[in-house]
């Protein structure tokens, strides 16, 4: 589950502890989760006012509270909640009696794998809730729209339900010769179509009463009511009228020349299918799929290096380029799939129905006969590598958004492979892919640590209180094969390999290194840096951070070691032994991710920090969420009466910026104020 999906749960626990367990099971399973806490009824409605849950968790063992009398509150708000039992053991009755009360779900405090899986699924289900609500109001509001449309629109349009007219438009009225719509009322539209075509209209119309997909528009001679005809481009599309389904009916005299539409739906550059009519084919698979139609699929295909490529034979030759290398993977797919281009140099392409073996054998058809070929640009001749992504189709992914979103994965997945090569999503084969990527991913991990391969990037801390000298926050990336690669790619599987502590090292030790560096140059600077549990808990960091220190000799410039309060929380014991023994050493400690727990400062009664690093999910749209700013305020309100000095990270405009200074935040950070760049490699020297 994303991180932007902050889950706002409330719980009816009368243990801190308790409840802190549980907001670290889903912590750890990956939900972002934004707690609160509440012991008696009366708590609950306040809370369920100025917190606004999502979920609420009750333990039944509260004293006092019970799940028929929480149903009941929940039901009075009239808000959509779901009420979740948690409880220590699995009895009949327990459980019985939590589902007669109103409760949703059930899940055992001891079995965590449980617990995730149910506050996903109900707050799945409640954000599906939310959109049915959102798009029943749409649907209302275009339904509104369509009938004033249906009105002033200039084409004939009639609902008809079992052949027979419901409903018409006055430009319907107007091209079939009738006055009046009582006069066509109860009219079966057979009347309207000419003789000779009637029985074919017929058998259409039989098809889609049965659910069959709308043809394309079909050309046909329609009759008027005089007895006169004329030709006409007929559409169907299922439909509603007064709650009753039926078929939309729209004729257009035939005025425009068809070959001009074919025209006006192709790209000028490559003659392949434009933008928009290769969406709608990709509509048409997608609906084909939803249907049950299976063996098909949407590949994305791009030039590799085509920047650089452009850039070698100019902007003027690009377009003859493009149109060569659409030419050959046209060429090289068959009579039933589709070709279009969907970006600048991105190609689309809906392959009919094969098997995962023929698709695969195709593609890899498709991406050697361009390697295999010469082109030709101005006076230079070239070769060309493309590299393919794509997603086979079905059922359960039968969205245009998804299958988009599914070969965009894969195709940027195979780019930083190398490119010249082919991916397809494929769910059965999911596993093995994985595998495969991981090891991939691994190899070159562990070619980076030994090759000197990983990269330091820092990004500038603004302070919004004038404090003196520079502030950073160091970051890692990795070379790859085609360019310096987020974190977000390596780091997991790093994670899982055991290669954190090793990542770790080298960060600190070439940040360590940078700060040397700087103070030659005159600059006193404070980093921030980073570093994962795994390597908190090796014995001999602290005295190896020790060396790297006496060494580089910092006499102005501070290093600052930052830890999520979720880690610290669940290994309070060692990072409380490492945090006294670095600050006694002169380093200082940042809690990341502050204010995401129940009672994030009784954390500081065990661990002394010296910067707050707020929680990212308070920025998100913070102008528009007074409660986030409320909050805000109130951790630099204790956090300074303490001595803490608070970051604001993800820093997303200037309007934030300002009421985070207006909230006492001393410093700021992100994106909008400053981008992270790389430190110059001569900054550093080798660890």
């Amino acid at each position: 589950m994303k991180h932007d999906n902050v889950i706002k749960i409330l719980f009816i626990e009368d243990s801190v502890e308790d409840a802190e367990q549980l907001i670290n099971i889903l912590r750890n399973g990956g939900i972002a989760v934004r707690p609160a806490r509440v012991t008696t009824l009366a708590e609950l409605q306040s809370s369920l006012d100025e917190f606004a849950p999502d979920l609420v968790m009750l333990n039944p063992d509260v004293a006092g509270i019970n799940a028929a009398d929480v149903a009941r509150q929940l039901d009075a708000s009239g808000r959509d909640l779901a009420l979740l039992g948690v409880i220590p053991s699995l009895t009949d009755q327990l459980v019985s009696d939590l589902f007669a009360s109103g409760t949703r779900g059930v899940a055992l405090r001891t079995r965590p794998a449980q617990v995730l899986a149910v506050v996903q699924r109900e707050f799945e289900a409640l954000t599906t809730r939310r959109q049915v609500r959102k798009l029943e109001t749409s649907l209302r509001e275009s339904e509104r729209r369509c009938d004033a449309l249906l009105d002033s629109s200039r084409d004939a349009i009639a609902y008809v339900h079992e052949g027979m007219h419901v409903r018409v438009n006055q430009a319907y009225l107007e091209t079939f010769g009738f006055d009046d719509f009582d006069d066509i009322l109860g009219l079966p539209i057979l009347d309207l179509i000419s003789v000779a075509q009637a029985d074919e209209f017929k058998a259409l119309l039989r098809g889609l009463s049965r659910g069959d997909k709308p043809p394309s528009p079909i050309d046909l001679q329609a009759r008027r009511a005089e007895g006169g005809t004329f030709k006409a481009s007929v559409e169907f599309a299922h439909a509603t009228f007064e709650n009753e389904p039926c078929l939309q009916i729209v004729f257009r005299q035939q005025t425009v020349d068809p070959a001009l539409v074919a025209q006006l739906q192709r790209d000028p550059v490559t003659g392949l299918f434009n933008r928009a009519r290769t969406l709608a084919h990709i509509d048409e698979a997608i609906a084909a799929a939803a249907g049950g139609q299976d063996g098909q699929a949407v590949l994305l295909v791009e030039p590799d290096n085509w920047k650089d490529i452009v850039g070698n034979i100019g902007i003027g030759q690009a377009d003859s380029l493009f149109a060569a290398i659409a030419r050959k993977v046209s060429d090289a797919i068959g009579e039933e799939d589709i070709a279009g281009v969907l970006g600048d140099h991105t190609l689309g392409l809906i392959l009919a129905h094969r098997n995962d073996l023929e698709h695969a054998a195709l593609t890899e058809r498709l991406r050697a006969a361009v390697a295999e070929s010469i082109f030709d640009a101005g006076v230079l001749s070239l070769t060309i590598t493309l590299t393919v992504g794509g997603t086979l189709l079905a059922e359960k992914n039968a969205n245009t958004e998804t299958v988009l979103g599914q070969a965009g994965t894969a195709l940027r997945n195979a780019q930083n492979q190398g490119g010249n090569r082919v991916e397809i999503h494929d769910p059965s084969a999911r596993e093995k892919a994985d595998a495969e990527r991981e090891q991939y991913w691994l190899d070159l991990v562990r070619e980076a640590l030994d090759s000197d391969g990983l990269r330091l990037y820092h990004q500038q801390i603004i302070s919004l209180q004038d404090a003196s000298g520079e502030f950073y926050e160091i970051l890692v990336r990795m070379r790859g094969p085609k360019g310096d690669v987020l974190p977000s790619y390596f780091l997991p599987v790093a994670e899982r390999n055991g290669l954190l502590p090793a990542i770790d090292r080298w960060v600190l030790g070439h940040a360590i290194d940078a700060l040397a560096h700087r103070e030659k140059d005159g600059l006193t600077t404070t980093y921030f840096v980073k570093i994962t549990l795994q390597s908190m808990q090796e014995p001999d960091l602290l005295a190896w951070l020790q060396r790297r220190l006496e060494t580089a000799k910092l006499r102005r410039s501070t290093l600052v070691i930052e830890m999520p309060e979720t880690k610290v929380l669940t290994s309070l014991r060692p990072v409380q032994e490492f945090v006294s023994g670095w600050r006694k050493v002169g380093g200082k400690f940042a809690l990341e991710q502050f204010g995401s727990g129940l009672n994030s400062f009784q954390l500081l009664n065990h661990v002394e920090a010296d910067f707050l690093k707020i929680d990212r999910s308070f920025m998100t749209e913070l102008p528009q969420h007074p409660e986030n700013q409320k909050k805000i305020a109130e951790i630099c309100k204790e956090g300074h009466a303490s001595g803490k000095q608070t970051v604001a990270e993800w820093v997303e405009d200037a309007a934030s910026t300002s009421l985070l200074f207006a909230c006492g935040v001393d410093f700021v950070q992100g994106n909008f104020l400053q981008e992270p760049a790389k430190v110059l490699a001569e900054e550093y020297s080798t660890v």
